[in-house]
């Protein structure tokens, strides 16, 4: 499978207004990807009408990019039988809130299958949640899904940024990185992630910078992760 699984909508206000639901799944789909997830940050408040988007034209999972209190960025990856409610209800408990300045930051419109604007929330979504890193993966499992390191060697919100090495004891599932070195790098460095899956999303904030068919993973991998979490 061809895929993206780091791409942001119009909700994150440092994206562009025109990424919308239909705008993604579209370009997602004329460039031939296969998956996608829209990962938007700590907010799952566009997915609801993903669905009814996606439908017949490519294959989804629900994303959300989640920065812990360290401001380290983790990508929570949940399937489709998962109730988006408790995700949200889990993100609102913990967010620490701040109003948002859209003529700083950009707008965070929620909209709806036909790309009208329903919605627009009013709280800064790029701060923190008040949780650490090790209680945001394990709030991510408790809800279901997978944790994944977000752009592990990033100059800005990654783990290998704020705390310098990858930590063996950490319940991660999978790392992103934006380099196929950076995984031979981190292979090199750290040998007890040989075995572990690796992906290169673009974390696309306008249409353009949406993966083209480069990378891929196996259906029978890529689903093993919740398998090998859950059995």
């Amino acid at each position: 499978m061809f895929y993206d699984l780091h791409i942001h909508s119009a909700l994150s206000p440092c994206s562009d207004d025109d990424m919308t639901l239909n705008n993604i799944v579209n370009m997602a789909y004329i460039k031939g990807l296969d998956l996608i997830a829209i990962s938007d940050h700590n907010s799952v408040k566009q997915l609801y009408y993903l669905e009814e988007v996606a439908k017949d034209k490519i294959d989804y999972i629900y994303g959300v990019e989640i920065q812990t209190r360290e401001e380290i960025h983790v990508l929570g990856y949940f399937l489709k039988n998962i109730k988006l409610d408790d995700i949200q209800q889990f993100l609102d408990n913990y967010l620490i809130e701040e109003p948002n300045d859209y003529d700083y930051f950009g707008h965070q419109y929620i909209m709806n299958d036909l790309d009208q604007i329903i919605n627009e929330e009013p709280r800064l979504l790029i701060k923190s949640l008040d949780l650490s890193i090790k209680e945001v993966i394990a709030s991510i499992h408790q809800l279901g899904g997978i944790a994944v390191l977000a752009h592990a060697m990033s100059d800005r919100f990654s783990i290998m940024n704020v705390f310098f090495e990858i930590n063996g004891s950490l319940d991660f599932d999978a790392i992103e990185v934006t380099k196929e070195d950076q995984k031979d790098y981190l292979q090199e460095q750290y040998p007890f992630l040989k075995e572990t899956i690796f992906f290169m999303n673009s974390d696309a904030h306008r249409l353009d910078m949406i993966s083209e068919p480069i990378h891929q993973i196996s259906k029978d991998e890529f689903y093993g992760l919740w398998r090998k979490r859950y059995g």
